[in-house]
């Protein structure tokens, strides 16, 4: 391992800020930055070694790449919990302005659904992924309610029902069951996980959402919110 990956690494471990999924969404970021400062030939950084220079870089690229600003930002947020860590809060300038990243736009009048396809499907290799991304499709679960749900134990035939544990906020809920591809996801779901939830017995929450997301990366597969999206609208008379 890099010496910048492993320092970021450690400096994740030392300072657990968040939530599980915060921490592991900042660890996969700050991964990447690691990657890509490598890749533009700023060899043999350290943690310590955050200057102005690698944030513009970063920034010009990640323009040039063609991401949107929502995503942008998200790894601004990053690159200043690192520089903020590290006691160098004024590496990264406060304002996004500072750099040319616009303000994010909300356009009600466009879709943020994503259909999830067999394509898509084809290329997730790791079985209990493909089944919580399939669950999304069908039931419109959060990231975080298709990896912990234990599908034999919410499955009450003409309902699923998610536990507080599992849901954001913690209110428990219940998702009616109303054609036969959500059924057919359910008894997928129930084959994979047997009588546990979507997270392999010999993984934590936290490494199964890491491979998780490696398996959407790997496959092409991003906004997966949308899928909840893509539901909203299917459910919708």
């Amino acid at each position: 391992m890099q010496a910048l990956n492993y320092e970021l690494k450690q400096l994740c471990a030392r300072n657990r800020d968040g939530s599980f999924a915060t921490q592991a969404d900042r660890e996969r970021i700050l991964t990447l930055v690691a990657n890509q400062l490598r890749e533009m030939g700023f060899v043999n950084m350290q943690a310590q070694s955050l200057k102005p220079k690698h944030v513009e870089k970063l920034v010009e690229r990640w323009t040039a790449e063609g991401l949107s600003m929502g995503t942008v930002k998200n790894r601004m947020t990053e690159l200043r919990w690192w520089a903020e860590k590290i006691g160098k809060a004024n590496v990264v300038a406060k304002s996004n302005d500072v750099y040319g990243i616009a303000d994010r736009r909300y356009v009600t009048n466009v879709s943020k659904a994503r259909q999830l396809t067999a394509g898509d499907l084809a290329q997730v290799t790791d079985p209990y992924s493909r089944v919580s991304l399939q669950l999304q499709a069908a039931f419109g679960l959060r990231r975080e309610e298709s990896l912990k749900i234990q599908p034999a134990w919410a499955d009450r035939g003409d309902r699923l029902v998610l536990k507080d544990s599992w849901t954001k906020g913690g209110r428990a809920r219940e998702i009616p069951i109303r054609h036969v591809e959500q059924r057919q996801v359910l008894d997928e779901a129930k084959r994979v996980a047997g009588r546990g939830s979507l997270i392999p017995a010999d993984q934590s929450y936290v490494q199964q959402l890491r491979r998780f997301e490696y398996q959407c990366d790997k496959a092409d597969i991003h906004r997966v919110h949308g899928h909840r999206h893509q539901y909203a609208q299917a459910a919708l008379p």
